[in-house]
């Protein structure tokens, strides 16, 4: 870590200042200074403002400009689907992925307690750092080239999305599964290990008397998805087979 308690410059310039130089963004310098200031950084330093502020705002852009995407893209689709959709796409999961492709977390200040855990690869700061970089593009450059940035960066994640069904969120597809076959609700059992800056966590879904799993994630979130998506392709299965055969139909 920089003594200004950012990552060290040893990868190259990220890839966030490459992208805003390209898309024509001229980010306000002290706007990007609190975006990118956490708030352990804040406190150890005095009380500084840090990029809460700016993260709520930024939320709301993202949200509005992915919702006015998804309802033009697909008019044929339901106020249900496009809800699931952007929650796909505007997910702390999703936008972590963004900053690390970004390299957010070169940039971001943290305190030291933050630096000892690696706090820039946490999805928590990746994700509200993103919200608050969108919320300072907004308010240096406008509502167009807040527009273009995020277009640019999420527009892919929602054609993608579409394509994923029951994946676009096991955890919702299998409880719905289990009603249709009359199993009840799902359940999930969650254990942690490893390290506070490194914890992993193995999740079971469980159905009545059956478990799934054990499915590792980096969060409980994660493995709780990997545990749904098992025990939906198993259950999908044995509907599967359980069908009548074309053959047997005809017959």
């Amino acid at each position: 870590m920089g003594d200004r308690g950012r990552v060290d410059d040893t990868a190259g310039e990220p890839v966030f200042n490459t992208l805003i130089d390209e898309l024509g963004i001229h980010l306000d310098a002290e706007l990007f200074e609190l975006a990118t200031t956490h708030r352990s950084y804040a406190y150890e330093n005095g009380g500084i403002p840090h990029n809460e502020r700016l993260e709520f705002l930024g939320d709301a852009v993202l949200g509005v400009i992915v919702t006015d995407f998804l309802y033009r893209t697909f008019p044929g689709h339901s106020e249900g689907q496009l809800a699931k959709l952007r929650a796909n796409v505007v997910s702390a999961v999703s936008l972590a992925k963004v900053g690390r492709e970004l390299g957010v977390g070169q940039l971001i200040r943290l305190g030291k307690g933050e630096i000892a855990t690696q706090g820039w690869e946490k999805d928590s700061i990746l994700a509200d750092t993103m919200e608050a970089l969108i919320g300072a593009i907004y308010m240096s450059c406008g509502r167009i080239e807040a527009e273009r940035y995020v277009h640019h960066l999420f527009d892919p994640l929602v054609m993608y999305a579409d394509t994923l069904g029951a994946g676009l969120d096991w955890k919702t597809s299998l409880q719905e599964t289990a009603a249709a076959m009359g199993l009840g609700s799902v359940h999930y059992e969650i254990i942690d290990s490893g390290p506070d800056h490194r914890k992993v966590f193995d999740a079971w879904a469980v159905i009545a008397d059956r478990r799934y799993g054990p499915c590792r994630g980096h969060n409980k979130k994660h493995a709780e998805q990997q545990a749904a998506e098992l025990a939906f392709k198993a259950l999908d299965a044995e509907q599967r087979a359980s069908r009548p055969s074309p053959e047997t139909t005809d017959a």
